[in-house]
């Protein structure tokens, strides 16, 4: 299986970027995983945010394929503890071809963005930032893919 996280605008600060670093490089050992970053859009002042999640949106929907199961992180979505999400990745390695997630913007996502969503997750009720969401986020794909191969990386 392959997988994918879109993300809106580049992350910035040196030590978050190294840190992501870190972990993609540690999830290429367990499967096809790459980040994929839309650029932030350009003079949004004048821009309402309904019509700059739009613009966004359609430069999601742009790097998905028909055949994607994507997942959204959103607020609203499923929350699981870090086994229950390894399992969730097991299942999704078996029934899916490619797995993309998306982290939006900072309004959030496009009405047809969320209709062409197959799920949503949520990792906390907390709010986090969006730099900080991508390494929270891809430290647990990293945790799941070793909890999936028994490794002493996760503790009960």
């Amino acid at each position: 299986m392959k997988s994918e996280l879109i993300v809106i605008g580049k992350t910035v600060d040196k030590h978050i970027i190294a840190c992501i670093e870190d972990y993609n490089k540690r999830i290429s050992h367990y499967m096809s995983f790459g980040i994929t970053t839309i650029p932030n859009i350009k003079d949004t002042k004048n821009m309402s945010e309904d019509v700059q999640k739009e613009k966004e949106g359609e430069m999601i929907l742009k790097m998905i394929q028909p055949s994607d199961h994507v997942v959204l992180l959103d607020e609203h979505g499923k929350s699981f503890r870090s086994i229950e999400f390894a399992e969730w990745i097991e299942q999704k390695q078996i029934h899916t071809r490619k797995l993309v997630f998306v982290i939006g913007g900072p309004y959030g996502f496009s009405p047809k963005v969320y209709e062409r969503a197959n799920e949503k997750l949520s990792l906390s009720k907390m709010t986090f930032s969006h730099q900080m969401i991508r390494l929270i986020f891809i430290e647990q794909i990293y945790r799941a893919c070793t909890i999936i191969k028994g490794e002493p990386y996760h503790h009960e």
